[in-house]
């Protein structure tokens, strides 16, 4: 990385620092190129009070503490996690990216968009997100086994979650708030085969156990509902200002269009994560970090050297190797020198006596 007063420059810039932005830097920081993550802060997987579905992460563990381990691996292996919010993003002549943020200006190689989407939220009363609240069905579900469980919405989506979770439970309501149902009609007579509820009437109010914890959901028409919590199903809004500023392809349904590796229709720009269609789960998010970080290492890796390049300029010279930044070359030192043990030199032997 080379800095002026506003600009620093990397080969990567990640923009966003959930679990696919921070999995393609820490695979780009290892893999040798100058990586910086520019994160705002918060996400949805800040949101999370536990962490379910992630081998070798117990539930315990918060989002919070899940993404400040993540980013401590990243800077350990030389990587930068800076805070800051990136509002502009262009191509520039020499054929960068410049990523204009509110703190600095950067300037990448290759740019990862990681930066996912907000959950629409239904309006208030509701309880707290994680103890009530719960956006995840594949993560969450489990959790709701043979309790009463709501599904909010008055679209396919709703109608579908609350048949799915007849799979946990036998005790499920779609809650309509006041609301016209937008299913098709396929759909509601698929509904009202299944043993599921209706209700239609807005919520005036809830009750709350001392953890917190939603216990009853209370509605206009005077019943009061008892619920160990749900799922709203209102929509994503997909965060797409910085994609469409570099002009990438985005689907009908608001997500980024992505190949195999992450690479969208722009060439030298990734997207993973939520933004990009598929499981919106921690682990799904990671492969894609995974599968864009060694992509972008293909690209960018100064070995091998190709036989025409040989043969027009020679061979490689030994002073040219190794092939990776300065920064991560030392602290690729600094690391592996915290961790190897002192190598012991052995004592000088006396000379024998006559």
């Amino acid at each position: 990385m080379s800095e002026t007063a506003d600009t620093s420059e990397y080969e990567v810039v990640v923009v966003g620092g959930g679990p696919a932005g921070l999995q393609t830097a820490l695979y780009t920081t290892r893999l040798g190129h100058d990586t910086a993550v520019v994160d705002r802060g918060g996400g949805r997987a800040a949101m999370m009070l536990d962490t379910h579905n992630v081998i070798g992460v117990t539930e315990e563990t918060s989002g919070n503490e899940f993404l400040a381990t993540a980013r401590e691996q990243v800077e350990s292996y030389g990587g930068d996690v800076v805070r800051d919010f990136v509002t502009e993003a262009d191509e520039t002549d020499d054929g960068r990216f410049r990523l204009v943020g509110n703190e600095r200006t950067y300037l990448a190689e290759r740019v990862v968009l990681g930066v996912g989407f907000s959950d629409e939220r239904p309006e208030p009363p509701l309880p707290r997100t994680g103890k009530g609240l719960h956006y995840c069905l594949h993560c969450d579900a489990y959790m709701f086994i043979d309790r009463p469980v709501y599904v909010m919405g008055t679209g396919e989506a709703a109608a579908h979650v609350a048949m799915i979770m007849l799979n946990f439970t036998d005790d499920v309501d779609i809650l309509l708030r006041g609301a016209e149902p937008e299913w098709s009609a396929e759909t509601d007579e698929q509904l009202r085969g299944h043993p599921i509820g209706i209700v239609e009437s807005e919520i005036t109010g809830m009750q709350k156990s001392d953890d917190g914890w939603l216990e009853a959901f209370e509605f206009e028409d005077g019943t009061v509902r008892n619920y160990r919590g749900g799922f709203p199903m209102y929509g994503s809004d997909y965060n797409t200002d910085l994609p469409e500023q570099l002009g990438c392809e985005l689907n009908d349904d608001g997500t980024v269009a992505v190949g195999e590796s992450g690479e969208t229709t722009v060439d030298g720009v990734y997207a993973v994560g939520d933004l990009t269609p598929g499981h919106n789960q921690i682990p799904a998010a990671m492969g894609e970090g995974v599968q864009a970080g060694i992509d972008i290492h293909y690209g960018l890796r100064e070995f091998p050297r190709d036989l025409e390049s040989i043969r027009a300029d020679g061979p490689v010279d030994a002073g040219a190797v190794p092939g990776i930044g300065e920064r991560v070359h030392a602290a690729a030192d600094d690391f592996e020198e915290a961790r190897a043990p002192p190598i012991e030199q052995p004592e000088a032997e006396s000379p024998a006596d006559d």
